[in-house]
């Protein structure tokens, strides 16, 4: 199964994370399909989150599974736009 989730990054106490497509039985920041944006929880409002909204809905249509914590992230991300 194709899962679209956050992958980690950044060092310890300073998280960054890049949401990607991977398929589910890589692990959390193993082996990934393609990058579809960041999320940046400690930077400023302006550029805490950068999406590609039109390849996470081409994703979705394929039958990809959205994690709980992207759906926030995209819904967020909505709202603003």
């Amino acid at each position: 199964m194709v899962k679209i989730r956050l992958a980690r990054y950044g060092n310890k106490k300073r998280p960054f994370y890049k949401m990607v497509v991977a398929d589910s039985r890589c692990s959390r920041d193993g082996r990934f399909i393609e990058k579809l944006g960041y999320f940046n929880p400690l930077a400023p409002n302006a550029f805490k989150i950068n999406l590609n909204l039109e390849r996470i809905m081409y994703w979705k249509s394929k039958g990809a599974q959205i994690s709980e914590r992207s759906k926030k992230l995209i819904k967020v991300l909505n709202k603003k736009r």
